[in-house]
């Protein structure tokens, strides 16, 4: 049962650091929720040992989890999911501002932008030599 619990957290850590090496965002966001489950369910692997009730005593034979351990986990779920949240939304503000989900074309642009700006050239003039037009304000 160890090994099966320990090759299972294995491959989904290991899926987690695939796509947190990939190009496209939202896949690290997904990498990075793997992880975060990952290292939930090794918590929570490292947990199963049974002890004595922490406060009400049982009857004999009777075995009990520990509960510090799933409080941990519970801890780590809401913060993982926050993360996530904020993740998210991260990406979504830079698919708005940049068209692309692509860490090379944002790295990119984000050079470019770098470049003119210490040259001296306005945001503005960014816009208007690059052919493109300009973007509508949304409410």
């Amino acid at each position: 049962m160890i090994l099966l619990i320990s090759l299972t957290i294995a491959i989904i850590f290991g899926a987690g650091a695939f796509l947190i090496l990939q190009r496209n965002l939202i896949r690290i966001v997904i990498g990075v929720i793997l992880i975060s489950n990952a290292a939930n369910l090794y918590i929570i692997a490292a947990g199963l040992s049974r002890g004595e009730p922490p406060i009400y005593p049982l009857p004999e034979g009777a075995q009990v989890s520990d509960p510090l351990v799933q409080a941990m986990v519970l801890t780590a779920i809401v913060i993982s999911s926050s993360i996530a949240a904020i993740l998210l939304a991260l990406v979504y503000r830079l698919y708005v501002s940049h068209d692309t989900l692509d860490l090379e074309e944002i790295s990119r642009a984000e050079r470019r932008a770098a470049e003119r700006l210490d040259s001296g050239e306005s945001l503005d003039d960014r816009e208007s030599s690059e052919g493109r037009p300009e973007r509508e304000e949304r409410p």
